[in-house]
């Protein structure tokens, strides 16, 4: 096979040593859209440009190097008849889970307390606080949202799930399934922590009404995708104290821009879309290994579906 690296804004050279080296059976060239098109059948992207699918015209199976595949999706030019693949965890899903834990732990163990107390010179230790007390509700239950859930479980917070299907699969987590299971899923979470994909059904799922629905004084963990919260609608539910604080990795737009209300309300903490990175090491393994299966008409995981969108 002839693979090519079309990631623009990154250097291309680590990734490509590294790919030689697993698959050394392969042709590995980096994308220049300025010289002739290279034939190369199989590409790994991220974010990429819509040329160059028009550019490279016999791509057949495409690598997201990242989780969410909504970028590529969008892409007008983007092959009907292409196989597209994605990241499945590849060190993505303990990040994840560590970022969670962070803000959650930030939050039900008072450390924006005690950072205020630090600048201020006071030593006052805040009243004690019950995991019972700081219910999580995980919105997205694929490998990302049962490690977060797994992870937060085993450290005894009281966790909840809900997706499209449903998942039972993880000890000490309650799952909900569908619709009509969101209301009670809802009601019973303090802590909304969001990593669905971003499709037709997910993009401004998290607007007013879902807001309205939590405990009062919710908090908010945005490690998914930044379209599926309406960012107005939590600004507003930070006004009227129904939200509490919030920690949001990813936003509408990126990067946020400079006189968004966010930056100046300190019950929100930003970080520039970081939760979870690509880890090259672990990526090229994933990626060698379904190059080989494919390679030898062997079935792989992680394909990602068009109606669905993940």
């Amino acid at each position: 096979m002839h693979l090519l690296f079309a990631h623009p804004g990154t250097p291309p050279e680590e990734w490509v040593a590294a790919l030689r080296a697993a698959l050394p059976e392969h042709h590995v060239s980096i994308w220049n859209p300025n010289a002739p098109a290279t034939g190369a059948d199989v590409a790994l992207v991220w974010k990429p440009p819509a040329n160059l699918f028009t550019h490279e015209t016999q791509l057949k199976t495409i690598f997201n190097l990242g989780a969410g595949v909504d970028a590529v999706l969008a892409l007008p030019t983007f092959p009907a008849d292409a196989r597209l693949i994605r990241l499945e965890d590849a060190g993505m899903a303990v990040q994840m889970a560590e970022y969670v834990l962070f803000a959650l732990a930030r939050a039900s163990r008072d450390f924006d307390v005690y950072d205020a107390q630090q600048r201020a010179g006071q030593w006052q230790p805040a009243p004690g606080t019950l995991r019972a007390d700081w219910p999580v509700g995980i919105l997205g239950l694929g490998r990302i949202g049962l490690q977060v859930a797994q992870t937060l479980a085993t450290l005894g917070y009281d966790v909840a799930g809900w997706s499209r299907s449903g998942r039972d699969d993880v000890a000490g987590m309650t799952s909900y399934a569908g619709a009509e299971a969101l209301p009670a899923f809802l009601a019973r979470t303090r802590v909304l922590v969001n990593v669905l994909p971003l499709t037709a059904e997910t993009r401004g799922f998290i607007d007013a009404s879902v807001l309205a629905q939590l405990k009062s004084g919710a908090h908010v963990i945005n490690v998914g995708r930044g379209e599926s919260l309406v960012e107005k609608d939590l600004l507003a539910a930070l006004a009227s104290g129904q939200v509490a604080g919030a920690s949001l990795d990813v936003f509408e737009t990126e990067p946020l821009p400079q006189d968004h209300p966010f930056w100046r309300d300190a019950r929100v903490h930003i970080t520039p879309h970081v939760a979870a990175r690509t880890l090259l090491e672990e990526s090229i393994a994933q990626i060698a290994s379904k190059v080989r299966a494919l390679a030898a008409g062997q079935p792989i995981t992680g394909i990602v579906s068009r109606d669905r969108g993940y």
